[in-house]
Order: structure tokens, then sequence, then C-alpha cells
């Protein structure tokens, strides 16, 4: 562990590097909006690199619930207890003897064997972004419960590990950023690559920062830059004579940059990205079905986000370290039930069991941690409008791939579904879990804005039972 004065100048060294950074990168034209991260982000890469820390061949995807998954109907079913309880939908058994899922997650269950689940996790904050942050950061949200306080499991994975590919950013969040996913005092460098275009959307899928004017080439854009390098040199030699210039950071900052421009202009990137590359049969197995009807799709309750879960495995087999894919918005209070049957489990159902049969077949699941959850659960008492409302009291994670066997429940609810019965887990033990398979130091400590050390996770214990 680094002392907290070491720890201090490396985040002045960072902040100017930061500066440097944005000045330099602005001039990069039509890509520009993307430098604005991408070269600060590649600085995670270097300081893990000069401080001897080791990259593992090990990734992560995270799809992200939000609004609040009802364990009741999914993973935890209650077949015995009263009506107002256990809901609208019967049970179904699966492939694991003795493993019962609601009967709308037939695909799942199919495939039970090569995922688990964790039925008695709990926190106590019952709001959607404070409870995001919780399950992103490990911390309870601040005051602006929409920004963090403390960074996102992303932005740790980029601070400390880097990146994998030299050519794919460390962390990507499809489409775009969600509460406590942020990097809070870790800095911009550190935040999401935002794909800000969404595979549900039918039509070909471009990522904007991937995408050039009409007319231009990627060719013209490696002129520019030797041109651009050209007029650096030059501004850097005037900074040396007048006693201004910082030339270990201006080296720094070529080697960011260069880095950056390798990201942008490389077919590696562009390729991964580029859901079009996928065969029709791949796309129609995740749950791809034109002609989109967004009337329809917001009568089901639930966007086409299948396309989403698709990308986050090319990108993880790509060289993508973790992946968040936004699958929101499971906030189910009223016609909970409707909206669950006509769009969110069916759909839910066939993306995931693709995602883990997909990895599987590619062998990339034995490297690749799958955790699918949202900020709680649901209501064990359905309401007066045929839904159920927020409840972190219990509430379920589904876990596959990278060190969990498949077929095992850990944890245990009561009769209702209200409380935990037995084994009772937290956001912290499942991030735990998480930051070991990827090898993150959780001991690790990095100053926040007040120059307080802050380590990754304030508690928590890998979930071994998994394992």
């Amino acid at each position: 562990m680094r002392s907290q004065g070491t720890t201090r100048r490396g985040c002045a060294d960072f902040e100017q590097t930061l500066r440097l950074d944005r000045r330099g990168f602005l001039r990069a034209g039509a890509l520009g909006a993307a430098g604005l991260t991408l070269p600060q982000l590649l600085h995670a890469e270097q300081f893990a690199t000069d401080h001897g820390q080791r990259t593992k061949v090990s990734s992560v995807i995270l799809l992200w619930m939000r609004g609040g998954p009802s364990h009741i109907d999914m993973w935890d079913p209650k077949p015995d207890a009263p009506a107002e309880y256990r809901g609208e939908f019967g049970v179904k058994s699966t492939r694991v003897p003795g493993i019962l899922l609601g009967d709308l997650l037939p695909m799942c269950g199919r495939i039970m064997d090569k995922w688990s689940i964790v039925r008695s996790l709990y926190h106590n904050d019952a709001g959607h972004s404070s409870g995001d942050q919780i399950c992103f950061t490990g911390y309870p949200a601040g005051p602006n419960p929409d920004e963090n306080v403390h960074p996102s499991c992303g932005s740790i994975v980029s601070k400390q590990l880097g990146h994998l590919s030299p050519q794919l950013p460390a962390y990507v969040m499809i489409p775009r950023h969600l509460p406590g996913a942020g990097p809070a005092y870790l800095g911009v460098a550190h935040k999401a690559f935002e794909t800000n275009a969404d595979p549900a959307i039918p039509g070909p899928f471009r990522v904007p920062n991937f995408t050039l004017p009409q007319g231009v080439t990627f060719d013209q854009v490696s002129d520019r830059r030797s041109l651009l390098k050209r007029f650096d040199g030059a501004r850097r030699e005037m900074d040396r004579s007048g006693q201004s210039g910082h030339p270990r950071e201006w080296v720094a900052l070529d080697r960011f940059q260069q880095r950056a421009w390798d990201i942008l202009t490389s077919r590696a990137a562009r390729d991964a990205f580029d859901l079009d590359r996928e065969p029709r049969a791949v796309r129609e197995r995740y749950g791809f079905m034109p002609p989109f009807d967004p009337k329809a799709a917001n009568r089901c309750g639930a966007p086409a986000w299948s396309q989403r879960i698709l990308l986050a495995r090319r990108l993880v087999e790509a060289g993508v370290r973790l992946v968040t894919v936004d699958l929101r918005w499971w906030d189910t209070h009223v016609k909970g039930f409707e909206s669950l049957r006509l769009g969110f489990l069916p759909r839910f159902d066939r993306a995931y069991s693709a995602l883990i049969e997909d990895l599987d077949q590619r062998g990339l699941l034995a490297t690749t941690l799958v955790l699918a959850w949202g900020e709680f659960g649901r209501t064990p008492r359905v309401n007066n409008d045929a839904g159920r409302d927020h409840y972190p009291n219990v509430f379920s994670a589904a876990l596959a791939g990278g060190p969990v066997k498949g077929g095992r429940i850990v944890g245990e609810s009561d009769a209702k579904g209200a409380f935990p019965k037995s084994n009772p887990k937290t956001p912290q033990d499942v991030l735990a879990l998480l930051y070991r398979h990827l090898g993150v130091d959780t001991r690790a400590q990095y100053v926040n804005e007040a120059g307080r050390p802050i380590s990754v996770l304030p508690s928590g214990e890998p979930i071994d039972e998994l394992c």
C-alpha cells in the first residue's frame, strides 16, 4: 500500500497531466470530443505498469437492471405463499434438481447448471440513485445521489488495472452514463467510455466517437496527427526556453495521446463496436426482432436492450475489462405483472441465456464474470396497482462465469420473500467477488477531494459459496 504522501504526489502529477491532455487534444477536430476522455483513460494503464501491478486476462459484464427486478417473480419464487405475496406467475423446474425459477424464465432454467443465484442480498436504502451508488461503489450515496462521491467498480478497475488491449478502453458503458457509475475523485481519466449510441435502436449501429465527418478518411486523420505533433514540438521548445514547460509531463502526454489516437483510428476498436459483423442468427438468438415498434416496447415496459448485451460480449472478446449494460427500467409499480409478462421477462430470459451459452461456446465463460442485478428488489406484498414497490430488505442477483460455479443457490429468504432467512449477503460481498476475479486489491486506498485516503471497499468478503 502506498503512503498518503506518495498518493498525494501522484494526484498532483495526474491533475497536471489532465490539464495538458485537455489543452492538447482539443486540437483533434472531429475527434476532440472523444479525446477529452480517451487520453485521460489511458493514464491508468501507465500508472498500473509503473507500480508493478499485474494484468489478468479476466473481464466482467455487468447487466444493470435499473429500477429493481422483482426477486419473487424471477429468481426466488414463493409458490406456497399467500396469493398477495406469490403474485400472478407460477414456477418452473430447472436443469438442476431442486432449483425453481419463475415460469417465465424457461430458457434460463434449461441452462441452470451454468449460472447461480444469491437470494439473500440486502441493504437499507430504497432510493433508485442512492441504491445505485451502494451497488456500484460499496459506499452510501452523498448529498446528491445522482453524482458519485466514491468511484464505481469500473473506474476502480480502470485505475488499478488499466487496459487489456492497447486499442480499446478498459471500461465501457452501453449506451451512456448511469447514476453510481462515475469515477468521483479518481478523475475523468477513469470515466467510462460511453457508446452514446444504442444498439437497441433499429438500423446500422455506429459509435459517434469512431465516426468521421463525411469526406474525411482515417489516412487524413493520421496526416493531421503528424502535423499536430510538429506544432506541439515547436510549442514545447518555446515553453522550455521560457522555463514554463514541464518536459516530463509533455513526454507522458505524447505517450497517452499516441495511444488515444491508436484507439480512435484502430480497425480492432471499430470492428469490436460493429454489431453488423455478427451473423443474423446470433443476433436473433439474443433477441434481434425487427421491425422495432417503440409504442409496443413502451407497452411492454422494456426497451429492446437485447442487442446491448450482444455488444458487451463483442467488447470483452476484443479486450475490454469491464462493460456495464443499461437494462433499465424495472420499476414495476403499476401493472407490474403485465410489464413483466409482455416485455421484461421474456426478453431477459432470451438474452441472458444467449449470453451465457455464447460465452461458453467461445471459451470466454471461464474468464468472464457475468453479474445481473439491480439496486434492490420489489416488495413481497403486491400493491393495489398490480405491481410491487421498492424493497432493499432482501433481493437477488444472478452470477455466472469466471470463478462462479453453475447450479448453486447462496442464501435464502423467508417464506414470503421479505427478509434474509439464512446466510445474508451485502452488495459489498458481491463487489468483493468481482474485484477478486479481476485481481483488484480492495485494500488499496485513493485520496479523495478532502485529502483523505479511502479504501476501494469499506467492507465485504467474496462469496466463496459460489466458487
